[in-house]
């Protein structure tokens, strides 16, 4: 090697540098990759007076009158829950609700990012199927639909089949419906190439 030849720069492999820069990209420049913002323009009192009490109460009274005005009135409408128990994460296996939440998260960009729906991203802490049937049916007023994430088999076909018996919204179990979808999505395209 030449005297005046730089030193060899160490090998640093492909996974500890997508590593360190996933950390960093979820780490910064705030934590995590969503976030709430607000719809409406709250500049004055009047605007907060309207947000909030006593304006709030118009839209609630007409909820009560019709609960399908919660869609004219709320954010339900393009609201989706992305609710996971954490049992079987991508290639993670079982690593629980709060290690789950990550990928939750990137579920909830994906959503904002290709279909303008906004998310929220619910880990519950849950394994029995019964009580998380219980915990996530109790979520129907806040949302438009629910997409199932990350729950290990069996129990995320009992959880999907016994929320689509209950609930009035949709239930997608992302898992299941997004793999084929994705494999149909690819047949037509082969049968046009075809």
């Amino acid at each position: 090697m030449p005297e005046n030849a730089p030193a060899p720069i160490p090998h640093l492999d492909k996974r500890a540098l997508l590593r360190k820069a996933a950390l960093e990209y979820h780490e910064f420049p705030k934590p995590g990759k969503i976030a709430i913002a607000a719809t409406k323009q709250m500049v004055n009192q009047h605007d907060l007076a309207l947000a909030y009490s006593p304006g709030v109460a118009a839209p609630c009274e007409e909820i009560v009158k019709d609960p399908n005005a919660a869609f004219k009135y709320t954010s339900r409408g393009n609201l989706v829950g992305v609710v996971t128990n954490g049992t079987a994460v991508l290639g993670l296996g079982d690593i629980g609700p709060l290690a789950g939440k990550p990928v939750m998260e990137g579920k909830a960009v994906l959503f904002k990012k290709f279909s303008g729906i906004d998310v929220f991203d619910i880990e519950i802490n849950e394994k029995d199927p019964e009580k998380l049937v219980e915990i996530i049916a109790s979520l129907e007023p806040t949302f438009g639909g629910i997409n199932l994430e990350d729950i290990k088999a069996p129990d995320c076909f009992y959880v999907e089949r016994k929320l689509r018996e209950r609930m009035k919204i949709p239930v997608f179990h992302d898992d299941q419906h997004g793999t084929a979808i994705t494999v149909g999505a690819a047949i037509l395209n082969g049968l046009k190439v075809a």
